[in-house]
């Protein structure tokens, strides 16, 4: 009986993955050409306005309005924006070799943890472009380190603390938009 059971479990396992296949195929074949590509509209790509000195923490300027993360390439910090153009959160962050181009995103997968380009396992994974072949987006480090990366090696992983980490899994859904600023 054991035998049987365990083909049948086989079987099923294998028409499982047969499906999610089908289904991850279908979603790939149906996603517009510009999901995950930069906005190039001239209000996305305008250039941040000179750091606020009275609050150098506000959200910039030029980052658009509506629910967003913001990601500032000269400042390494992040913000969550709610719908109100207030920011929930706000942090610093340490980029990867290779930076995305200034522009509009939105999210386009999430992983729950992985190995890093680095060889660092790390989780809440968010990524929002790729450039260079090299996949671009947050994670936080499972042992909580944020290093520099080696310049020798094309990394695209933003890194933050795991508590970071946990307020953009919790905040940044597939689809959300994130605008990078210089």
């Amino acid at each position: 009986m054991s035998r049987s059971s365990s083909g049948f479990v086989a079987g099923l396992t294998a028409a499982a993955l047969a499906a999610v296949g089908f289904l991850a195929y279908q979603a790939s074949a149906s996603a517009p050409d510009s999901f995950g590509k930069p906005d190039k509209s001239p209000a996305a790509s305008a250039s941040r306005s000179p750091k606020d000195k009275k609050n150098p923490t506000a959200v910039p300027a030029q980052s658009g309005s509506g629910e967003r993360v913001v990601y500032s390439l000269g400042d390494d910090r992040v913000w969550l924006v709610e719908s109100s153009g207030k920011a929930k959160l706000t942090f610093e962050v340490t980029p990867g070799t290779v930076d995305p181009a200034p522009g509009t995103y939105t999210v386009t997968s999430r992983t729950g943890s992985i190995t890093g380009t680095d060889g660092v396992p790390i989780e809440h994974v968010v990524v929002f472009t790729t450039s260079d072949g090299v996949a671009i987006g947050f994670s936080a480090a499972v042992d909580g380190s944020t290093p520099k990366p080696d310049p020798a090696k094309k990394t695209g992983g933003i890194r933050e603390s795991r508590e970071h980490g946990d307020a953009m899994w919790q905040f940044a859904g597939v689809t959300q938009k994130v605008v990078v600023v210089p």
